[in-house]
């Protein structure tokens, strides 16, 4: 089981945010993790990063987890290649200086940063800043992976390649050594330093992303889980949200 969350609550001041939250996702499940603004979806994303603490309940979440936050806090100074490769070493001392280098390349490569690797970070577009922000989250090759709006801010193109990329973050396929689906035209790339089928959890307000992206379902509106289910047996996705987030 990657993620085992009992009877969790959490309060911020007298605010009762989180409410006897009790889940568990298994390796490899893509979850998409909705709810209107004030539902409880951040605090619970901060639970599981260690970023906060629970008031009460038990959280047991894998040891390696990545995380990119809403508010994508990037060093606009130091240029994307310079900046991949600070954090590769922060979470890879164990590595060669080589095998650094190699991975940061795989990174850009992945997430679609080629052409934008030797500028600053601060000269990037919006949509370009998440992918830099994503690139970090996924060093380490993390057994967990939680993205908060990760695609904010991008174009119709990348959104279908950062949403191929999180699709195949979450299969086990994989862990073949090729993503084929964000490949260039007519080459093979190798990714065997991320090959490991991540449990992703993907916050979004965007339904169609859901669809397109998950493999489940879970919808928390006051602070509790209104739904969890398989994406393949919800028939409407749009009515069960409407349905789950009214005013009570």
């Amino acid at each position: 089981m990657a993620i085992h969350i009992q009877h969790v609550n959490k309060f911020i001041g007298k605010q009762h945010v989180l409410k006897d939250i009790s889940l568990s996702i298994n390796d490899g499940e893509v979850i998409g993790l909705l709810g209107p603004n004030g539902a409880g979806k951040s605090t619970l994303m901060k639970i599981m990063v260690g970023v906060w603490d629970a008031t009460s309940g038990e959280v047991q979440v894998p040891k390696s987890v990545g995380f990119l936050p809403e508010q994508n806090p990037l060093y606009e100074d130091m240029y994307v290649r310079e900046y991949l490769r600070f954090f590769v070493g922060l979470r890879s001392k164990e590595q060669g200086a080589k095998n650094k280098d190699q991975l940061v390349e795989e990174l850009i490569e992945r997430v679609g940063l080629t052409a934008e690797a030797n500028k600053r970070v601060g000269q990037l577009s919006k949509g370009y800043r998440q992918r830099v922000g994503l690139a970090q989250a996924m060093i380490g090759n993390p057994e967990l992976l939680i993205l908060d709006e990760p695609t904010t801010g991008l174009d119709p193109n990348q959104l279908e390649d950062i949403r191929a990329l999180i699709r195949n973050l979450g299969n086990p396929s994989v862990s073949t050594g090729v993503c084929a689906d964000l490949q260039p035209e007519g080459r093979s790339t190798n990714y065997r330093a991320l090959a490991r089928s991540a449990t992703v959890i993907l916050s979004t307000h965007i339904l169609q992303e859901v669809k397109q992206m998950c493999t489940r379902v879970i919808i928390i509106n006051h602070g509790e889980i209104k739904v969890d289910k398989p994406i393949s047996e919800i028939e409407d996705l749009e009515e069960t949200f409407k349905q789950a987030t009214k005013n009570e």
